[in-house]
C-alpha cells in the first residue's frame, strides 16, 4: 500500500506497515485459552455446519507467497459427493514469519469467480503470526459442479528489508444434503465480473473507471443478484479521513473528499448501489492497535449483495448485456471484484418481462459539502468539514414465469454522513473523523396482487477516528490515536405477508495507542495499546452467538465465547449466517 497524504496520517503511514487478511482465529487448536498470547485472536464466529462428514477438496497447500506471481491450482469436483450440497465452506489457513512486512491483499479465484478477498496480518519483529478464515460459498454451488482453473494471489516483496514470508493453504468442504439438512435452492449460474478467465481484481482509479462484463445470459432468468467487493488501495487507502480539495490545504489533510459509493449499472443504466466499507488494515493508522486483534473484517471481507431482480426480464431477452461497477469518488484507487448470481425458471426455457420504473436514473451521487473552518491571525485552524448524502430510489420490473407474472420492487434508502473536525496549532494537530454509512431497503415480490415474498435488510457502518499529534520540544512527535469501528446488519424474511425469519449481526472493534516518532517519522516507541472486539448474533429461531476479546500491550487479556448466550454456550442453526455474509433465506422457502 502507498502512504496517505494528510498531516497526522502522513506520519503514521511512514511509521507503519499496511494491508490485512481477515479471518476467524479463536482458541488454540488444542482448546486452550488465547489469554496471554500475542497471536491473531478475534471474536468472529466460524461458519455453522450441518451434521455429517464433509467431502474435502484441497485447492492449494502450504504455498509460499514471496513475490508478485499468482499461485495457480486445478479444481476437480468432489468424487462421490453428489452435486447438491447443504453447505459449501471455504477454509483458509495463513501465516507470516517473524520480521518486517507490510500487510498484503489476499485473493482466491476459481474460473474468474472470487472465493476469498481479504488482507494479511503484519508480523512481529521476533514472532510470526497465523490465522484462519472461513467463507460460506453455498450460493456458489453451481461453480463447483465442474472442473476449473483457479489461483491464489498475495503479492509480497521479500528482501533484506521486508523479511516476512507468507504461507497459505485453502480447501473447500462440501456437506452432503440430508433430510435434516436439505440442499437449499441456490443460484443456477455464477458469472464473474473479473478481468481474466482465471480471476483477479480490477483497478478503479477514478469515478469513471469501470469493472464490466458483457454477458449473454440464459433466456429464463427470474432472479439476479450481484455480490460486490470494493477495497481501497494506494492514495485511497485512508479515504475516510480526506476532505474535499478546496479544504485540503487549510486542513493539512488529503484531498479528494471522503464520500465513496459503488455504483452498479446494466447497459449504462443505474441498477443499484453498494456501500463501501471503511476497512482498516493491520498497518493502518497505528499498526500497534491491531495486534493481536485486527479491525472489523480486516482479514476476511464480506461482499455486499445488490438485488438486480427487477432487470431479470430484460436480461433474459437473448441480447448481450453489460453489467458494470464503478466507485464514486475513487481517487487512485480501488480494487474491485464482483459475481453475478442468476436463478433460472426451471419450468420454462424462455421468460419475458420488462423494467417498469427506475427512479435511480437521474440521481447524481453528489454529496452536500459544508465547512466551519476558521483560521486566526496566528495561523491556528479550528472547525469542521461536513459531507452528507441521502438518496431514496425504487426499481421495479416483472418477469412472466411458469408460475405466473412475478413483479419485484427494490425500495432502498442509502445515507452517508461524515464530519471531519480540526483543531490545529503550531504544535498540535488534532483531527476527529465521525462517519456513518447506512443502507435500508426492502425487496418485495408479487404474483399478481399476492405478496409472495419480502426481504428487508438494514446496514450501518459507523467509524470514529480520533488522532492527536503533538510536536514535542525535542522535535519528536507523540500521536495518540483512538478508533471505533462497527458493522451492524439486520435482515428479515416474510412469506405471504407473514414474518418467517430475522437475524441481527453486530461486530464492533475499539482500540487506542500512543506512538512516538522522530523528526524523520521513524517509530521510537509506543505505549498504552488496548483494544476490544465484541461480536453478537441472534435470530428469530433461537440462534445465539456472543464473542469478545480484549488486549493490552499487544497481548490478549480476556477472551469470552458463548458465555453470554442462554445456557452459557453458543447455539447457531446450521443454515444461518452469523458472520454477516449475504443471505436470501432460500433455505427456508418452499419453492
Amino acid at each position: 500500500m502507498l502512504l496517505p497524504r494528510g498531516s497526522f496520517s502522513r506520519c503514521l503511514a511512514v511509521a507503519g506497515l499496511a494491508l490485512t487478511l481477515g479471518g476467524v482465529a479463536q482458541a488454540a487448536p488444542d482448546g486452550s485459552s488465547p489469554v496471554g498470547s500475542g497471536n491473531v485472536t478475534v471474536a468472529d464466529p466460524t461458519v455453522p455446519r450441518p451434521q455429517g462428514q464433509p467431502c474435502a477438496v484441497q485447492l492449494f497447500s502450504d504455498d509460499t507467497f514471496n513475490d508478485y506471481s499468482p499461485r495457480p491450482f486445478q479444481y476437480t469436483p468432489p468424487a462421490g459427493c453428489g452435486t447438491r450440497w447443504s453447505k459449501v465452506v471455504l477454509e483458509g489457513d495463513f501465516s507470516i514469519t517473524a520480521g518486517v512486512q507490510y500487510d498484503r491483499t489476499a485473493t482466491v479465484f476459481l474460473g474468474g469467480v472470487n472465493l476469498y478477498f481479504g488482507t494479511t496480518q503484519e508480523p512481529g519483529s521476533t514472532e510470526g503470526r497465523n490465522w484462519h478464515i472461513e467463507r460460506d460459498l453455498t450460493d456458489y454451488s453451481a461453480l463447483f459442479r465442474r472442473a476449473g482453473t483457479g489461483q491464489a494471489f498475495i503479492g509480497n516483496i521479500v528482501n533484506s528489508i521486508y523479511t516476512g514470508v507468507l504461507h497459505g493453504s485453502a480447501r473447500l468442504l462440501f456437506y452432503p444434503a440430508s433430510v435434516v439438512a436439505p440442499a437449499p435452492r441456490v443460484p443456477d449460474a455464477v458469472y464473474p465480473l473479473g478481468s481474466d478467465p482465471v480471476g483477479s481484481t480490477v483497478t478503479l482509479n477514478n469515478s469513471s473507471s469501470q469493472m464490466a462484463a458483457t454477458l449473454t445470459l440464459p433466456a429464463n432468468v427470474e432472479r439476479a443478484y450481484l455480490d460486490v467487493f470494493t477495497q481501497s488501495q494506494s492514495n485511497d487507502e485512508f479515504w475516510y479521513v480526506c476532505v474535499p480539495d478546496q479544504y485540503a490545504a487549510e486542513a493539512q489533510e488529503c484531498g479528494g473528499g471522503n464520500f465513496r459509493e459503488a455504483e452498479v449499472s446494466i447497459d449504462g443504466q443505474p441498477a443499484g448501489v453498494a456501500p463501501v466499507y471503511p476497512w482498516i488494515y493491520t498497518g493502518g493508522v497505528d499498526l500497534y492497535i491491531w495486534k493481536p486483534t485486527p479491525g472489523v473484517q480486516t482479514l476476511n471481507f464480506m461482499p455486499y449483495r445488490v438485488d438486480l431482480t427487477p432487470f431479470a426480464g430484460m436480461l433474459s431477452n437473448g441480447s448481450p448485456h453489460t453489467v458494470a461497477v464503478s466507485v464514486q469518488g475513487a481517487n487512485s484507487y480501488f480494487s474491485a471484484t464482483a459475481s453475478l448470481l442468476v436463478y433460472q425458471d426451471q419450468g420454462a426455457k424462455q421468460v419475458s418481462g420488462a423494467l417498469l420504473r427506475n427512479t435511480l436514473v437521474g440521481q447524481s451521487p453528489t454529496p452536500t459539502i459544508g465547512s466551519t473552518l476558521q483560521q486566526d491571525s496566528s495561523g491556528n485552524v479550528n472547525g469542521a468539514v461536513t459531507t452528507n448524502l441521502s438518496r431514496h430510489f425504487v426499481i421495479e420490473g416483472y418477469v412472466d414465469t411458469s408460475h405466473g407474472r412475478v413483479t419485484t420492487t427494490v425500495d432502498q434508502t442509502v445515507g452517508f454522513a461524515d464530519t471531519q473536525s480540526f483543531a490545529i496549532t503550531a504544535t498540535d494537530y488534532h483531527q476527529i473523523t465521525d462517519q456513518l454509512t447506512s443502507v435500508e431497503g426492502v425487496s418485495r415480490s408479487r404474483i399478481g396482487r399476492f405478496l409472495s415474498g419480502e426481504f428487508k435488510a438494514r446496514f450501518r457502518y459507523p467509524l470514529h477516528v480520533d488522532s492527536d499529534q503533538v510536536t514535542e520540544s525535542n522535535g519528536d512527535y507523540s500521536i495518540l490515536t483512538k478508533i471505533k469501528q462497527g458493522y451492524d446488519q439486520h435482515t428479515g424474511l416474510s412469506l405471504g405477508g407473514f414474518p418467517l425469519y430475522s437475524a441481527d449481526v453486530h461486530n464492533h472493534v475499539a482500540g487506542s495507542d500512543t506512538l512516538v516518532l522522530n523528526s524523520s517519522f521513524h517509530i521510537l516507541s509506543h505505549s498504552g495499546q488496548q483494544a476490544t472486539q465484541d461480536f453478537a448474533f441472534h435470530d428469530s429461531l433461537g440462534s445465539c452467538y456472543r464473542g469478545s476479546v480484549s488486549s493490552a500491550n499487544n497481548l490478549v487479556t480476556a477472551y469470552r465465547i458463548g458465555q453470554d448466550c442462554p445456557g452459557g454456550q453458543n447455539r447457531v442453526l446450521w443454515f444461518s449466517h452469523p458472520d454477516g455474509s449475504p443471505y436470501l433465506g432460500d433455505s427456508l422457502l418452499p419453492w
